[in-house]
């Protein structure tokens, strides 16, 4: 069968995460630069290989302080580690258009194993002729598992940021072959 390349459309895709701030809400945030190339033999990508590359420095809570906070030692610290990296190992189908992708993921030079629920949305043409894919990810990490540690004791109990990251996105590929 023959091999197709996929590549990002960054105006159709964000990755976007969420993590309990003080024990009572979330705080959501994205990454506003980021490049993933999938390449695949057939029209249901099962046993595609994808490589996800973001840089760290793009992260946007629209919080400037905070996003200062972010990008410091404390947590990604995006002088000395630039870019996330994720390299898949296995996509395969579950049922329908439920599909899992484990592959590693790389913060601060930390790689771990990880396992992504994700959604085909399938394959459309759009009004000029090209071919899109979509896709939803959902899954979720331990930030102390990538050196991701600092945090702070509230008074009444409890931490101020939690372990536990939500991360989630909505991606659009366009068939470059």
């Amino acid at each position: 069968m023959e091999q197709s390349t996929w590549n990002l459309d960054p105006a159709h895709s964000e990755i976007m995460f969420k993590v309990k701030h003080m024990m009572i809400t979330n705080v959501k945030g994205s990454f506003d630069n980021f490049s993933i190339t999938v390449n695949n033999s057939g029209d249901d990508f099962v046993g595609a290989q994808v490589d996800l590359s973001i840089e760290t420095a793009s992260i946007n809570t629209r919080n400037e302080q905070r996003d200062t906070h972010l990008k410091s030692a404390d947590f990604f610290d995006v002088e000395q580690y630039p870019a996330i990296k994720f390299h898949a190992s296995k996509l395969e189908k579950v049922a329908g258009s439920d599909y899992s992708l484990t592959g590693d993921l790389t913060i601060r030079d930390v790689t771990k194993p990880v396992t992504l629920s994700v959604e085909f949305g399938g394959i459309q043409k759009d009004p000029w002729g090209n071919l899109k894919a979509g896709f939803t990810v959902e899954g979720k990490i331990k930030r102390t598992d990538y050196g991701l540690s600092w945090n702070a004791a509230l008074e009444t109990g409890g931490v101020m940021v939690s372990d536990e990251v939500k991360l989630s996105a909505e991606i659009q590929f366009a068939k470059t072959v």
